[in-house]
């Protein structure tokens, strides 16, 4: 039997925007329940989220994971903070990252792996200034125009 694919359950594309992407980390997460399964559904929200460390452990806040239709007293609040697991040497890299200026932890992708797990893809991350973003946007423009062009021409 093949192995399963990881199926992509949110994707961050505003980070892409808003931030130079510097490296990159995968991480599991502490769900309960009806949370993974509403993660099975799709039902997630990793826009507005972002990774910060508290008493050495890795949290991710604003992370939105809508409620279990079936799962009555046992859903949580949405928008509670959870827990990423990550080694111990790869949260001190990440301590050693966001005490530099202007680096910050947001979340890239959230997954599920081939074993069923839930995984997120965290980013350390650099803010983008305003001519940068516009930079950004035109370099996509004229790959898209170069794309039709080709595409004409074929």
């Amino acid at each position: 039997m093949g192995k399963k694919e990881r199926k992509l359950v949110a994707n961050n594309k505003k980070a892409y925007h808003d931030y130079f992407i510097e490296e990159t980390y995968e991480a599991g997460i502490v769900l309960t329940g009806t949370e993974i399964k509403s993660v099975r559904q799709g039902k997630v929200s990793i826009k507005e989220s972002y990774a910060k460390i508290q008493n050495g452990e890795m949290m991710l806040f604003g992370m939105n994971i809508s409620p279990y239709e079936q799962g009555n007293r046992y859903n949580v609040d949405p928008l509670r903070d959870r827990k990423l697991l990550l080694h111990k040497q790869e949260i001190r890299k990440l301590i050693g990252y966001t005490t530099m200026k202007g680096l910050t932890i947001v979340p890239l992708k959230m997954y599920i792996n081939e074993e069923g797990r839930a995984k997120v893809e965290i980013g350390v991350a650099r803010g983008k200034k305003n001519y940068d973003k516009r930079e950004s946007i035109a370099k996509k423009d004229a790959q898209r125009d170069m794309d039709r062009k080709m595409k004409e021409r074929y």
